[in-house]
């Protein structure tokens, strides 16, 4: 392409939130810089992005999940075949659209994407969300033209901080400027201290029944509590006066503005919000996994930002013992969300824009 010419551009990604979310952003910084461009994004038929890019007006083309085996059993011996399938699919994607550059986020599309972006001499570039990269960003890295990260500390080659790209309305949110009408909207008392506390986009039940089982001494000590619990997870907490129970809530930017406090998980994409918005945050990883969690919290936490607690520790004696002094003390609250916000970064999405506009027009 000439520098005037419209990127064709292939964004891969898919499965969860943590690699939707920033592909859409991403998608959305693109559609700003590069009028014209033309953008088409690459998922499976199962996960969030069946729903989420087309509703947010962008190409989505699907192929099937092919995990790469962890055991000798018959789905290795049908790999070979299946992904080789899937890896012919997408190079003559690249080939029928004539891409100039492939951005990926992680997950199972990713491989095959970059194995064809390798072979067809198409330029691609790797975004690692968490702070220990999956394996499909491990293999990309080797030779991709630019790797990118949203924490520091990576083990991927050639890695660059420029954080996690977000959403506009989360990455410019003014906290203090939305917060009465994001009280108003959930029907709480602007004058009494908010505490969020959410699971992710798939609820969290440990924090659902802790939360629960406190809610009475947390309410009795002037706190409101803005429950987020996430869908079919609301079983056992009862709404009342100063307890909002949501199951989903469409727009966090308003729950980020209502609360002063956060008790939620500590996926890459929270953590990295919470910080650009300078919410003070309690974090309790998810115990399973590589421990990624965990990491992704680690700095906000160095910074002053945010605390961190074992999940097999949270429990309505552990909230009332630390929650409730925390929520109740204006000025660490302050000093808090200060140092959160210095640990921030909101301008992601456009780096990370412009980082594929360029090796599209260098390619």
């Amino acid at each position: 392409m000439t520098s005037t010419t419209p990127p064709r551009i292939l964004l891969a990604g898919g499965g969860s939130a943590g690699h939707v979310s920033p592909l859409l952003a991403t998608a959305d910084r693109l559609r700003t810089l590069a009028p014209g461009a033309e953008i088409v994004v690459l998922g499976t038929p199962e996960g969030l992005e069946t729903d989420l890019v087309p509703a947010a007006g962008f190409e989505l083309v699907t192929i099937d999940k092919v995990p790469f085996p962890r055991r000798p059993d018959g789905a290795a011996l049908r790999f070979p075949a299946r992904f080789t399938g899937t890896l012919r699919e997408v190079r003559a994607l690249l080939r029928e659209r004539r891409i100039d550059v492939v951005a990926g986020y992680g997950g199972y599309v990713c491989p095959p994407a970059y194995l064809a972006a390798a072979s067809a001499k198409v330029p691609f570039v790797v975004h690692e969300a968490n702070r220990r990269p999956g394996l499909a960003n491990r293999l990309g890295a080797r030779r991709a033209a630019a790797v990118l990260t949203a924490f520091e500390g990576s083990t991927l080659p050639g890695a660059r901080r420029i954080g996690m790209p977000m959403r506009r309305a989360v990455a410019e949110l003014d906290r203090a400027a939305r917060r009465d009408a994001a009280i108003a909207g959930f029907g709480l008392d602007p004058a009494r201290p908010v505490l969020l506390t959410t699971g992710g986009s798939l609820g969290a039940q440990r924090l659902n029944a802790a939360v629960a089982a406190a809610s009475e001494d947390l309410l009795a000590a002037g706190v409101q509590i803005l429950q987020v619990t996430g869908r079919g997870k609301n079983e056992g907490v009862t709404p009342r006066p100063g307890h909002v129970v949501l199951e989903y809530v469409s727009a966090m930017e308003d729950a980020y503005a209502a609360a002063d406090l956060a008790l939620t998980r500590s996926g890459a994409g929270t953590v990295c919000e919470l910080s650009a918005v300078g919410l003070p945050a309690v974090l309790v990883p998810l115990p399973i996994g590589n421990g990624e969690q965990a990491l992704n919290g680690e700095q906000l936490v160095e910074a002053g930002g945010a605390l961190m607690v074992e999940d097999s520790r949270l429990d309505a004696d552990w909230l009332r013992a630390h929650v409730l002094p925390l929520i109740t003390d204006p000025a660490a609250l302050a000093r808090m969300a200060e140092a959160s916000r210095t640990a921030g970064i909101t301008d992601a999405a456009e780096v990370m824009a412009e980082v594929v506009i360029g090796v599209a027009r260098r390619a």
